[in-house]
Formats: structure tokens, C-alpha cells, sequence
């Protein structure tokens, strides 16, 4: 059983989540008696913390809003989730907020006890990120705060949007999330005047005021906003794009491909056509390789030659360590093997 001082700051830290606690369910939390848990309970009251007390099934003590806390009450994995979140907006990709997350982390540390700030030290100075291929656009973040309270109201945006050409047009949307994808902030938004839910890069958005009026909100897009997204920006970005069919049913396939990566199409029981692409075909070999299927690919004559060139080098890799298998003949599929329409897995 917990100490009394350490007691009252683990019941301070669960009647600070939004929701109404049991007795029974404290007093279980905390490995207590009932009659403790009203006792401690009275203890944070006498010290000026107004805890509220319902009745019912839907009952039970919560803090009330706007109560003033101590600073920073934190357990020990609590602090080290803070410190990796507050790490991670350092390095991600909205503007202004790596000086502000290093001064967060400084006063982070100055409040901790020296136990858990030895802890958090180390935490900062052993890890390091593995820096981003391509780092994405900076995104202001006031433009986000804008973005996420128009989703909060519900009020319409009137707003400037760049496309990747740099032509500008003017656009009425209703906001409905703001998705982080990659390196990448989206705005997901019903687009008023094409009666259609559009996806936004928020480094090209320039918004506009006043906002407009409130409208009446909608389900997210497909049901959810960030498999939108990812299907509809990576379609968008791919140079090189591909219809493959998977010898294996639909469900089969889902369960090992990413919406980022393609868009599973179920065509019978036993077949299912994959759409996905990448930037480059050593890229695209990859994802078809980890289906862990039999497939056939078509298209584009680019893949389909890059995957005949890759079995070959293949079946070359293992020649002279497989019996019967002659190092010299021409791999099967390979360029030298003929040039068959279609590059298949089978």
C-alpha cells in the first residue's frame, strides 16, 4: 500500500481524467479500504482541492474544472511519455516550435525530483532521431490552431490554396480534421462549391477572414479521416503506379498491406487486385515481395521488366549452392529467358 504523501498524488492524478471515479474503483486503484478513500478524500478538500461527489450509477468523484494544480504532477512513465512527446514536436515539422519544445524540456527538468531527472537527462542526451529522406514542408502553427478550431466550431473556411504548380484558387470548405501523414500536415475538408470532400496540403493554405458561418457536421470521410488521407495523398505522390493481381482472397492481402500503401480490390474469393506505386520500381518490388502471395503483374512495361531482372539476379544468387541448378543458363524470367507479357510470382 501506498504512503499517505504518495497516496494523495496518485488519487490528485486519476481525478484529474475526465470521468467520474467509483469508491469501490479508487479504492481498488489504490489498494485501499473504502473508508480510506473518503478519508483521503476529505484530506485534498482540506488542503483547497474541490473535489465533487455524485450520486448513481454514473457517479462518483471527480475534480472540479478549473482547479488549480501543483506543478507537474507526474509519475515516472508519465514523465518519460512527456519527454518523448515534447522531443518529437522539436523535430517535427511545424514551424516555431523547436526553441519552444527545448525551453518546455528545460523547465521540465528543473521541477522534476532528482531521481526521475537523472532519468529524463539521460533520455535526452542517449537517443538520437534517424534524420527524415526528404524533410517535409515547415507548417506555422498558428495556421494549425486555425485549421483545428474551425474543425472544433464547425465554421467554414474561406481560404487561398496553392497547388503543386503554384496556381492559386479560391475555396469554401467546411473543415472536418487536420492529419499528420509522413512528413506532411493535411486539412480534410468538405469542399463547398465542388459538393466533394478534398484533402489540403496545410503548407499551401493561406486562410482568410472573417471565418465563415457554422454548418452542421458531417462522418469523417470513407469513415476515417487518416486512411482518407493516406490513400488519397500517396496515390497523388507515387511516380510509378501499378494494378497487381494477388492470387489470395481480399481479407488475406488487407491484413498485410498499409493504406498508405495501396488500395485492396476484391474480385472473388480466391483474387484480389492490388492498386498501389512507389517513387522508384526497387520500391515497388519491396512491397509486392513482403505480400507473401502468389501475383501477376501487367503494368506498367518498366515493373515488369525491372521484376523479370530481379528473379534472374535471384535465382543466380542460390545457383551454385543448388544441386541439378546450372549457374550459366539464362534464370527463368530473367531478360535472357524470353520476354513473356507478364511478370508473375507463381
Amino acid at each position: 500500500m501506498l504512503e499517505t504523501s504518495a497516496r494523495l498524488l496518485r488519487l490528485l492524478t486519476l481525478l484529474q481524467s475526465p470521468r467520474a471515479w467509483p469508491g469501490t474503483e479508487l479504492a481498488e486503484r489504490l489498494d485501499v479500504s473504502g473508508r480510506t478513500v473518503r478519508n483521503d478524500i476529505e484530506r485534498l478538500r482540506t488542503l483547497g482541492y474541490p473535489v465533487d461527489a455524485t450520486r448513481g450509477s454514473t457517479g462518483g468523484y471527480r475534480l472540479a474544472a478549473g482547479s488549480a494544480m501543483p506543478p507537474l504532477l507526474l509519475e515516472d512513465d508519465e514523465a518519460v511519455a512527456v519527454t518523448l512527446a515534447v522531443r518529437t514536436v522539436a523535430e517535427s515539422s511545424m514551424a516555431g516550435t523547436e526553441e519552444t519544445s527545448l525551453r518546455a524540456l528545460a523547465k521540465l527538468e528543473q521541477v522534476l525530483p532528482a531521481r526521475l531527472r537523472r532519468r529524463v537527462r539521460a533520455l535526452q542526451e542517449y537517443t538520437a532521431p534517424v534524420p527524415a529522406d526528404r524533410p517535409g514542408p515547415r507548417v506555422d502553427t498558428d495556421l494549425l490552431m486555425t485549421l483545428t478550431a474551425a474543425c472544433r466550431d464547425h465554421e467554414r473556411l474561406r481560404l487561398d490554396y496553392r497547388d503543386h504548380a503554384g496556381a492559386s484558387t479560391r475555396r469554401l470548405v467546411e473543415p472536418q480534421r487536420v492529419v499528420n501523414w509522413g512528413r506532411r500536415w493535411y486539412l480534410v475538408a468538405w469542399d463547398v462549391d465542388r459538393e466533394d470532400w478534398r484533402t489540403f496540403r496545410a503548407d499551401r493554405i493561406t486562410p482568410r477572414t472573417p471565418a465563415g458561418p457554422r454548418f452542421a457536421p458531417r462522418g469523417d470521410p470513407e469513415g476515417d479521416a487518416a486512411a482518407y488521407v493516406a490513400g488519397k495523398v500517396s496515390a497523388a505522390a507515387w511516380r510509378h503506379h501499378a494494378r497487381v493481381t494477388v492470387h489470395a482472397p481480399a481479407p488475406t492481402v488487407l491484413e498485410r498491406v498499409n493504406p498508405a500503401v495501396g488500395v485492396v480490390e476484391a474480385v472473388d474469393g480466391r483474387t484480389c487486385v492490388l492498386v498501389t506505386g512507389a517513387d522508384s520500381l526497387e520500391s515497388l518490388a519491396v512491397h509486392l515481395s513482403v505480400l507473401g502471395c502468389d501475383f501477376t503483374v501487367t503494368e506498367p512495361p518498366e515493373l515488369v521488366a525491372y521484376l523479370r531482372e530481379l528473379a534472374g539476379r535471384y535465382a543466380r544468387s542460390t545457383a551454385t549452392s543448388t544441386p541439378g541448378v546450372d549457374a550459366a543458363a539464362p534464370a527463368a524470367g530473367s531478360p535472357d529467358a524470353g520476354s513473356s507479357p507478364a511478370a508473375s510470382s507463381r
